[in-house]
């Protein structure tokens, strides 16, 4: 089995400094991105979630959507690229009063 640990430390590690707490003796953690001393993003991760790789992986994915969106994404683009086959980039979000470019296909 995948640590889940680096798992979730590749996923965001790029991007974002990574807290991992232990919060209870249930083997719940909180899991904690911030950029620039900012927190980007707060969850609690369930022991469950934490030893079932797909649901690792979807929950990894939700955290990563609902960046996206605070960033000013398309939540459509998102959906999109996150469901595409093809490992798309997010496009990039907008910059305020220009058009959004449209994402290559």
């Amino acid at each position: 089995m995948d640590n889940p640990f680096q798992l979730i430390t590749d996923a965001f590690a790029p991007d974002y400094q990574i807290n991992l707490s232990i919060q209870g003796l249930d083997g719940r953690i909180m899991l904690t991105l911030s950029n620039s001393g900012r927190v980007v993003a707060k969850r609690m991760i369930s022991a469950e979630q934490r030893n079932d790789p797909e649901r690792l992986k979807r929950l990894v994915q939700s955290i990563q959507f609902g960046i996206a969106i605070e960033q000013g994404h398309s939540a459509m683009s998102i959906l999109e690229a996150m469901t595409d086959s093809d490992s798309r980039a997010l496009p990039p979000p907008p910059v305020k009063d220009q058009p959004r470019p449209a994402m290559g296909l």
